[in-house]
Parts: C-alpha cells; structure tokens; sequence
C-alpha cells in the first residue's frame, strides 16, 4: 500500500470517526440523533434525517462494489437504490447506521490490500479513476454530515 493510499484511508476513517478538522466525524453526530425524529421531512418535502442515511449507504456502497470488481448489473442495482423509499421494517436509524460502518469497514480492508497504481485505473463504466471515486466518497460524506447536523438542530 502507497503513502497516498494511506492518506485516502486515514482521511476516511478521520471524516466517520476521528477528529476532522471540519467539526465532529460523521459516526458521532449520527449518534446523536434522535431516532423519533428521523423521518421528519422539513417542510414536508425536504429530505429526512433516515433518508439522508440510506441515500450515505447508497453512496458507499458503489465504490466498495468497483473495488470488489462486482459485475455492473448488481452496480447499477445499488445506484437504483439512492433515494429509496424507506420501508419502516427494514430502513430504522440502527439497521442504516449498522450498514454504514460494515460498508466503510469492508473499503478500508480493502484499500489496504491494494497497489499504487490502482489509484490512476478507471473506474468501469465511468468517466473517473478509483482516485476520484475515493476522494469522492470522503467528499460526499463530509457533504450530508452537514446536512444532518443542521436537521439536528432544526428538528431539536
């Protein structure tokens, strides 16, 4: 595993549970929530909190799939799941802050095992390399945790 690897993985792991320089990790202030409180939509029509929290896991689990090498129909199975309707049974706050961590746990083992070069490799089907999606996936992260720390403390 190259330095730049490492840094991906760190900043990863920093950004959901470790001191980010932005505010708290992502782990922290999901823990915070309010389970009563996490299908509220804001105006009615805005996104919910569990919403916000499964549209995350749709998100990390694209690139643990590319970094599987799994097949683009169960790929294009989970991008078909990015703002799904919740059902109550199988979507609780729990069950969706479970998944969260098992995805990102199964990238890190995974980033770890990987080369240098795997980073300039394009992601297939895409118009981006495995650098990009990676940076992305912090990226997108960092993005909700703000969102859903501002729902915090509007639904407080």
């Amino acid at each position: 595993m190259n330095k730049e690897t490492q840094s991906i993985i760190k900043n990863l792991e920093n950004t959901l549970s470790g001191l980010p320089w932005f505010g708290r990790a992502v782990y922290e202030l999901l823990g915070e929530i309010d389970e009563s409180k996490t299908s509220i939509k804001p105006n009615d029509t805005e996104h919910s909190l569990l919403e916000l929290l499964w549209h995350m896991n749709t998100w990390a689990a694209f690139p643990l799939a590319h970094l599987e090498n799994r097949d683009e129909d169960e790929i294009k199975a989970i991008e078909s799941q990015d703002w799904r309707t919740i059902d109550p049974t199988k979507h609780s706050w729990q069950n969706g802050m479970a998944e969260l961590k098992t995805i990102h746990k199964k990238i890190v083992i995974l980033l770890a095992t990987k080369e240098e070069s795997f980073l300039k490799d394009m992601v297939p089907g895409r118009k981006f390399n495995f650098r990009f999606m990676m940076n992305g996936l912090i990226q997108h992260n960092i993005y909700h945790a703000g969102q859903i720390a501002y729902l915090k403390k509007l639904l407080a």
